[in-house]
């Protein structure tokens, strides 16, 4: 297999951290589902992208599959474990959006809108990019 490959793909973590991926990936999967098909009560791709476009994220539309997009296909990858450092790392990426666009003017709490929920998923997502996916994954069945 091509180290490059099998260093995306390896995993050093245990079922801790198996545990914690699919947690995350439960959460993101289920907000990308509200941003793209309007699930859970959420808006759907044509309510996140007026939403979106309101607070200076535009092109609207597009950030809105691309945040849906990325939190669900992401959220999925991390809950089988399959890609699962690529797909923390775009995850990364969304929560660091989300907590700079929205969140942290409001301080730290949820109770305020604040970035404290939005954090706790940005340090799930950085535990997989660094540990790899675990133990129960797919990623350390292709590897092993």
């Amino acid at each position: 297999m091509s180290t490059l490959i099998n260093k995306v793909l390896s995993t050093r973590a245990g079922y801790g951290l198996t545990i914690l991926r699919i947690v995350v990936g439960i959460i993101f999967a289920a907000h990308g589902s509200q941003k793209l098909f309007g699930a859970f009560g959420g808006y759907g791709i044509a309510g996140t992208a007026q939403w979106m476009e309101s607070i200076g994220l535009a092109p609207g539309h597009l950030m809105a599959i691309l945040a849906g997009g990325t939190e669900f296909f992401g959220g999925l990858a991390l809950i089988i474990g399959l890609l699962a450092r690529p797909a923390a790392l775009g995850l990364t990426f969304v929560s660091l959006v989300a907590i700079f666009s929205v969140h942290i003017s409001n301080g730290l709490f949820m109770s305020n809108n604040g970035y404290e929920f939005a954090l706790a998923l940005l340090g799930g997502s950085l535990a997989v990019l660094i540990e790899g996916a675990g133990k129960l994954s797919v990623d350390r069945a292709i590897t092993n």
